[in-house]
């Protein structure tokens, strides 16, 4: 017992000594200690914040629901009010709607094509051509089930449209034109329009003109069915109209030759048809419509012809864009009245004779030169026969 005692009584002697005799921190140490404290306090919270993200992502459905079995029934909480959600979904419209050029996708219609691969989703496949390019396509066995290409479908009738409520239509609908499985090719290459859309001298002009030479190639716009392909005797001659998969339909008329027929699956930059000039035409050009339910609307509102490119991915087509003249289609007596006064308004301009005024100029002697009278000359710039000359100015003498 006292050799228990004894024992205890040296550790508590030899105790401080020994305290004494640890290393003191110095100040660098203690604040690496410091430092390391506060690491582990950061790696916590993150740990934490793991934590919760890994119980969202169990809450939400999963294929293997054996992961996270007791929160599997939590649905995620949208934590957004509604006034946020619908600002949010009105920027993500606005952003899509922002005029954006797109360019035509590469012809494919002299490329083979290598293989068809399925996507793993069965509505897209993958097509390899052989310049070892590669392109989506839909699924057209599933596509053809859709409503837009059953609804008001007619491969005979121009105009299917007749029992449509067009006072029921929305004031505006949101098109998306293009998109990863859908692109877009000008339908002929890049030119200035030479007739445009809309009311023309009283006349109604339902589509864009187009100049070209008999036998280039016309590309269908966008991907889509054909609903026409056949001579029409009403002034468009051989026609060919597409329905599209956003609902829209574009028309091209005059053509020389037709290459699709109807029924037909075509893609955006498939050759459909030549240039030409039959039906009711004064010479060699593409009439070029885009319709929606049978109404028309100005192509240029999609297209900028001149550069070929396509204005923007997503098109807000509003009522108020429908002519009034569209259930009545295109009036080609009209066209060319319009093309007759055109040529006519041209040959006039071209006619137009101008003459500079130099020292001793009179009106008389200018009448002499040009073979016209001092009235027409006065009556051509609103002017009187006293009318004092002036060095420089320019009078119109034709």
């Amino acid at each position: 017992m006292k050799r228990y005692l004894l024992i205890l009584l040296a550790l508590t002697l030899l105790g401080p000594a020994t305290a004494a005799r640890k290393p003191r921190l110095t100040a660098a140490e203690k604040r690496m200690a410091a430092q390391n404290d506060s690491l582990r306090r950061i790696t916590a919270a993150q740990a934490a914040r793991i934590d919760s993200l890994v119980g969202l992502l169990c809450a939400a459905p999963q294929h293997t629901p054996t992961v996270c079995p007791q929160a599997a029934a939590q649905p995620i909480v949208d934590l957004r009010t509604p006034e946020e959600r619908a600002a949010d979904s009105l920027a993500d419209l606005r952003r899509r709607l922002q005029p954006r050029r797109i360019g035509s996708v590469a012809e494919t219609d002299s490329l083979a094509v290598l293989d068809t691969l399925d996507s793993g989703n069965e509505a897209l496949h993958v097509i390899l051509f052989a310049n070892n390019t590669w392109r989506y396509a839909r699924n057209r066995a599933i596509a053809k089930d859709s409503t837009i290409f059953r609804k008001y479908w007619d491969t005979s009738t121009l105009f299917p449209y007749k029992d449509v409520d067009y006072t029921a239509m929305p004031s505006s609908v949101v098109i998306e034109l293009v998109d990863s499985t859908n692109g877009y090719h000008c339908p002929y290459k890049p030119t200035p329009v030479r007739s445009r859309y809309g009311p023309r001298r009283r006349r109604a002009h339902q589509g864009v003109d187009l100049p070209l030479k008999t036998g280039e190639p016309i590309y269908a716009t966008f991907s889509g069915r054909v609903r026409i392909s056949q001579y029409n005797r009403g002034g468009y001659g051989n026609l060919v109209i597409l329905r599209h998969d956003n609902g829209l339909e574009t028309y091209y008329g005059h053509l020389s030759e037709r290459l699709v027929e109807e029924n037909q699956w075509v893609e955006a930059g498939q050759v459909i048809g030549l240039g030409g000039s039959t039906g009711r035409s004064t010479g060699p050009h593409l009439h070029f419509e885009t319709r929606y339910y049978g109404q028309s609307f100005d192509p240029e509102r999609l297209i900028d012809f001149k550069s070929g490119t396509l204005c923007r991915d997503t098109f807000l087509l509003k009522r108020s864009y429908f002519s009034i003249y569209s259930h009545a289609g295109q009036d080609f007596e009209d066209e060319i009245a319009n093309e007759e006064q055109d040529k006519k308004e041209k040959a006039e301009r071209e006619a137009m004779r101008y003459h500079r005024i130099r020292s001793g100029d009179t009106l008389g002697a200018i009448a002499r030169r040009y073979g016209t009278t001092v009235t027409n000359i006065c009556r051509l710039n609103g002017i009187k026969s006293t009318t004092v000359l002036r060095i420089g100015r320019t009078l119109r003498v034709r």
